[in-house]
């Protein structure tokens, strides 16, 4: 029986995470879901992906922890390696970088762009020899403009940016497609506690993105009409920064 690809998804038990994880099943991907800690959202997922038909794996570890990754990870990929892999995992800490704490910063770093490094270097390993496959990062608006009290998260995004477009020009030789996928104000827990009638009044659309609408831009670029596509950031924000 010929085996459906496999897309490798971290933070897929949430927001963009999941609405991802659930257009990819729709598109004939099974499913590697990466999450931390909230068993029950990635459960919920995982029955979603299951119900279309296709095979869910649950990975919980955490993406900056490099002794569980590689535990979680290694015995998987001795047996497949996925076509696409996309870094969704993220958290905030966000404040003043006068009132900033070391440990905000180096955790928001950890995790977006420590864990894009290291998800990175492992799935790379396993693609050069397959001659195949797609890496897209999920940085933010903030890594494209820089937002106040979000030093760290924005230094972090925009260092996504950067660390995608190096590394699509490694490995483009060997047909490994590598891409950024940057959403701005989008329906999910990260904005549930921010000012947004205030905030969309400078969106061009009127409105905050929905997850799916950030899905469906991940779910081409791991599709054969994406095939001339590397080492792009594509924005998903309704028009707020152009």
């Amino acid at each position: 029986m010929k085996q459906n690809p496999i897309v490798f998804i971290t933070g897929g038990s949430r927001g963009i995470g999941a609405a991802i994880a659930r257009r990819a099943a729709a598109s004939g991907f099974d499913i590697w879901l990466n999450y931390r800690s909230n068993h029950e959202a990635a459960a919920k997922v995982c029955n979603d992906v299951e119900k279309i038909g296709r095979i869910c794996t649950l990975l919980p570890f955490d993406v900056s922890d490099e002794e569980g990754m590689m535990a979680a990870l290694e015995p998987l990929l001795a047996e497949v390696t996925p076509f696409g892999f996309i870094h969704n995992a993220g958290i905030t800490r966000d404040g003043l970088v006068a009132l900033m704490n070391r440990k905000d910063w180096d955790l928001v770093l950890d995790v977006h762009l420590t864990g894009f490094f290291l998800l990175s270097r492992i799935m790379v390993k396993a693609m050069l020899p397959m001659r195949q496959g797609r890496i897209i990062a999920i940085s933010s608006l903030s890594g494209e403009t820089g937002q106040s009290g979000q030093f760290n998260y924005a230094a972090a995004k925009a260092g996504m940016i950067g660390a995608a477009k190096s590394l699509a020009r490694e490995v483009a030789r060997r047909n490994i497609l590598v891409n950024v996928v940057s959403p701005g104000l989008i329906e999910t827990e990260m904005i549930k506690d921010l000012p947004l009638d205030d905030m969309v009044a400078g969106i061009p659309l009127g409105r905050v993105g929905r997850a799916e609408e950030v899905a469906g831009v991940v779910n081409f670029l791991l599709g054969p009409e994406a095939g001339y596509i590397t080492g792009q950031v594509i924005s998903v924000n309704g028009g707020l920064y152009m």
